[in-house]
């Protein structure tokens, strides 16, 4: 048995009734079950429909994501979870880089690593490099000023650990960040890279080793292994390349507003929800949202 989600964004709150009843009577499905009001709904399916992917791409013209799951275990009991453009809105290296005034060469490079055309940890170096001599004080400036969250982390968080799982941020940025944001979001505990520091200022190095593709893998294992929880049971959100080891090895690996050659290797895509859709995913209404 399967489990069909539909899903909009909820600032649009455009999930239109006759559409799911529609997709329901095509797909043979069960009775829908409003997760949401114009927001989130599901359905079960005794099999996964052969057209799923043709009528994946034509509700994204109507801005509707949609997700077919197995109804058994899709509660998890782990959350992994990058954090640049993914439990924030922002890269944090990018907001660092135009207080340095190398924003748009950053960015590009940035774009590009996130895309799978560079080698992750060469692409860092280099960027970290380029912010040599900003003065770390900036760090707590772009935390202040231009760090937002995105919506719905903070539902995700405290409902998921109110049913007792555990949550980890893995980031390829840096420490400075990925600290505060786990803090203020809830998560047990981070990791990501150090910005090394002397005399007050950025000396362009990252401590070694570099946190990237194959250490967020390692985390998922270590983590999942040391809790006493299957991979099954666990589930991943990112957006960049660097993500698509923890997501391919997840029980569910959902690609947020993700890069288009990264969301093409995952079968879970949210482009238009927000991390609230990882809740709707996993069989909560909104009424079971915490926070």
């Amino acid at each position: 048995m399967h489990v069909v989600t539909l899903l909009a964004a909820p600032e649009k709150a455009n999930l239109d009734p006759a559409l799911i009843e529609s997709l329901r009577n095509a797909w043979g499905g069960g009775d829908a079950v409003w997760l949401a009001p114009d927001e989130a709904a599901e359905f079960a399916v005794e099999a996964a429909p052969e057209n799923l992917w043709d009528v994946w791409k034509d509700l994204q013209g109507m801005g509707v994501d949609l997700v077919l799951q197995p109804a058994e275990g899709r509660r998890k009991r782990m959350l992994i979870a990058d954090m640049d453009s993914t439990m924030i809105q922002q890269e944090c290296i990018d907001e660092l880089a135009d207080e340095a005034g190398v924003g748009p060469r950053v960015a590009d490079i940035t774009a590009r690593a996130m895309n799978g055309e560079l080698d992750f940890e060469g692409a860092l170096k280099e960027r970290v490099g380029l912010l040599e001599g900003l003065d770390a004080s900036v760090i707590d400036k772009v935390l202040r000023e231009r760090i937002t969250f995105m919506p719905g982390g903070r539902a995700l968080l405290s409902t998921m650990k109110a049913d007792g799982a555990h949550c980890l941020l893995v980031s390829g940025g840096f420490t400075a960040f990925a600290e505060r944001v786990a803090a203020e979001l809830g998560f047990d505990e981070a990791r990501a890279n150090t910005l090394l520091i002397e005399d007050g200022k950025l000396t362009g190095r990252v401590a070694e080793p570099i946190l990237g593709r194959d250490a967020k893998v390692a985390a998922l294992r270590e983590v999942s292994a040391g809790l006493g929880l299957t991979l099954p049971e666990v589930m991943a959100v990112g957006d960049g390349a660097n993500d698509l080891g923890m997501l391919g090895l997840a029980g569910a690996g959902v690609a947020l507003h993700a890069k288009p050659t990264v969301a093409a290797q995952c079968d879970i895509r949210i482009n238009h929800g927000d991390l609230s859709a990882l809740l709707y995913l996993q069989g909560y209404a909104k009424a079971d949202f915490i926070g």
